[in-house]
């Protein structure tokens, strides 16, 4: 049933894909973002760590870009035409440190140990 179902989307999501991702760029150049920079730390622990093991320019870079959007937000405006111009959404920074840590959490949780930086509340 369920291979029924994908043979019957999987051409409607092939076409549909690159339209929405064209979207969320349109929507991310606005606002000087990257793609990355919508990860929340506090929700996933796994992009905490992997901020922690970035170099701190790239951190900084990512909250000042986050700054400036919210900034822009609140203003209820955009960047220039022309500096959107020039914004990477698609541009991963985290990527291979993320798929990493996620690598190590899922090795833990085979080999039976918990991740060294659960969240606990009191």
């Amino acid at each position: 049933m369920s291979r029924a179902l994908a043979k019957l989307f999987d051409p409607l999501v092939a076409w549909m894909a690159p339209r929405y991702q064209a979207v969320v760029a349109k929507e991310l150049r606005k606002y000087g973002l990257r793609y990355e920079d919508l990860y929340d730390p506090q929700y996933d622990l796994d992009v905490d760590e992997a901020l922690k093991r970035l170099p701190q320019e790239v951190v900084d870079a990512r909250n000042q870009r986050l700054k400036r959007a919210t900034d822009l937000s609140m203003k209820h405006s955009e960047l220039p035409k022309e500096l959107q111009q020039l914004q990477t959404p698609y541009d991963f920074y985290m990527k291979d440190t993320l798929d990493l840590v996620k690598l190590e959490t899922e090795e833990r949780l085979a080999l039976g140990a918990g991740k060294p930086y659960e969240r606990h509340l009191p």
